[in-house]
């Protein structure tokens, strides 16, 4: 179950575990703060590690009113008396923690930022278009089989593999993460308010790592590219063999790039 902190409207749950410098982990949309177990494990051995379901998603409560993720996490780490964590990121979790260094530029140690989403992006990579509306075509005729499986095509195999060629066990995780949600009544992950990241890159002085698997979908590459590009301190991984859940589809070379990247002041 975790731990919980109140936000007054509602609460999130957390994981915490380990002594050391501290590390938070931040999940990808529909998924838990499960997708972390390994990571979790691996680097409480010596950091202070802590995971937690955004709002609306896992054992956190869904959003009663006008909110932001970013001051979520601010709660979070004031609640816990964590101080310039490293913040470690997939898609969402990314997007939050890019608004969360633009709001509060000297509270984070550094930014692992997976398969970056960013405030103020559109889609426009045809698969992501394409299965984004039979998913919304699905739900329509409240096919929940149909939309589960368009999300896991989306954010799980991605554009460059079929279903059989990803780990069954990677799939199963990510089916359970998302019935999970289902049936504790949470519907498709809400932004919240946000700040436009997308195009305010420049002003994001936190060191960053950019992590992308090479069968991620373009949506991603141009997010990841214009972060490396235009932010003063970022720098580019690329992971071959993975698509957007980096760290589930190769948590070796996932593990050895944050390893590196905690070490480096």
């Amino acid at each position: 179950m975790g731990e919980r902190i109140d936000l007054g409207d509602g609460h999130l749950s957390y994981d915490e575990r380990g002594e050391g410098p501290p590390v938070v982990f931040l999940h990808a949309g529909g998924m838990t703060r499960a997708m972390w177990e390994e990571q979790f494990s691996r680097f409480a051995r010596d950091h202070r590690v802590i995971r937690y379901d955004a709002r609306g998603a896992g054992g956190s409560s869904d959003p009663s009113g006008p909110f932001s993720h970013r001051e979520d996490l601010e709660k979070l780490l004031d609640t816990l008396a964590v101080e310039r964590p490293v913040l470690v990121g997939c898609s969402l979790g990314s997007r939050v923690f890019l608004d969360f260094a633009l709001a509060h530029p000297d509270r984070a140690a550094g930014l692992f930022l997976t398969s970056p989403g960013i405030s103020g992006m559109e889609f426009q990579d045809p698969y992501v278009l394409r299965l984004l509306a039979e998913a919304g075509a699905a739900a329509q005729l409240g096919d929940g089989a149909a939309v589960l499986e368009c999300v896991l095509r989306l954010w799980v195999d991605g554009p460059h593999r079929t279903p059989a060629e990803v780990d069954p066990a990677v799939r199963a995780l990510c089916r359970d993460m998302l019935v999970a949600n289902f049936s504790r009544g949470h519907g498709a992950p809400a932004p919240g308010a946000e700040l436009g990241a997308i195009g305010r890159v420049p002003e994001i002085g936190t060191r960053a790592l950019v992590v992308t698997g090479d069968l991620d979908s373009t949506d991603i590459f141009a997010v990841a590219d214009l972060i490396e590009r235009e932010a003063p301190h970022a720098r580019r991984a690329r992971v071959p063999g993975a698509a957007h859940l980096v760290n589930l589809d190769r948590p070796d070379r996932f593990g050895e790039l944050l390893e590196e990247f905690l070490a480096t002041p």
